[in-house]
């Protein structure tokens, strides 16, 4: 059964295809908007020279739809990024990190010209916040980051049994209510044992596409 945000996902993984030029490497993101931009992509393969992607699991959808996945090292800067969110503002600054990609997405945002973010109406707030943020942290820190954490206001939860494709942990953060988006991406980050913070704000998306079954409006 098909719902209103899967026809929405669908719809904004689509619009973004628009974006694709000849001959470039497109950044991919995580999470299941991507994986639609992955099996629509698959069929214009034929275009781009490669993928560089944010996780192993798009690493290995990529190659299963036959496009060549390429080392960010190599691939140099990007022209092309498109990732999901779990929540965005009307200024295209983001909560990501669902998924637990979100460094290897903040490294590949600022690697990249473009970045075009797509979603479902769903994940469009007004205030940042409501999705808890996700924060990698280097495994030993990760009772010292909490405390930190639950000085800056935020209630830290453990993602137990969890670790990123960098081998650290992940706190998701609650009850944050973020109305500086960056003011709060540089406090967590600045926190000793931090990796990433799922705060997009600093690099916010340029284009965030938002589908419903009506059809797919810009931000």
């Amino acid at each position: 059964m098909t719902t209103d945000t899967d026809s929405g996902k669908k719809l904004a993984a689509l619009e973004a295809l628009k974006w694709l030029e000849d001959g470039m490497v497109v950044g991919v993101g995580t999470g299941s908007t991507v994986n639609l931009f992955i099996d629509a992509l698959a069929a214009q393969r034929h275009r781009i020279r490669g993928a560089v992607s944010s996780s192993s699991a798009s690493s290995q959808r990529l190659a299963a739809a036959g496009i060549e996945v390429l080392d960010l090292n190599s691939a140099g800067s990007l022209e092309l990024y498109v990732d999901g969110a779990d929540e965005t503002d009307t200024h295209r600054r983001l909560v990501k990190g669902g998924g637990g990609a979100l460094t290897r997405e903040k490294i590949i945002a600022a690697a990249s010209r473009k970045f075009v973010c797509i979603v479902d109406e769903s994940k469009v707030v007004d205030v940042l916040g409501r999705f808890p943020v996700p924060v990698e942290v280097i495994p030993m820190a990760r009772s010292y980051v909490a405390r930190q954490l639950v000085a800056l206001g935020g209630q830290p939860v453990w993602r137990e049994q969890y670790l990123t494709d960098n081998g650290n942990q992940i706190l998701d953060v609650h009850g944050l209510r973020i109305l500086d988006p960056l003011a709060i991406e540089n406090a967590i980050e600045n926190i000793t044992g931090v990796v990433t913070a799922g705060v997009f704000a600093r690099r916010p998306a340029d284009v965030v596409l938002v589908g419903d079954p009506g059809g797919v409006r810009k931000l």
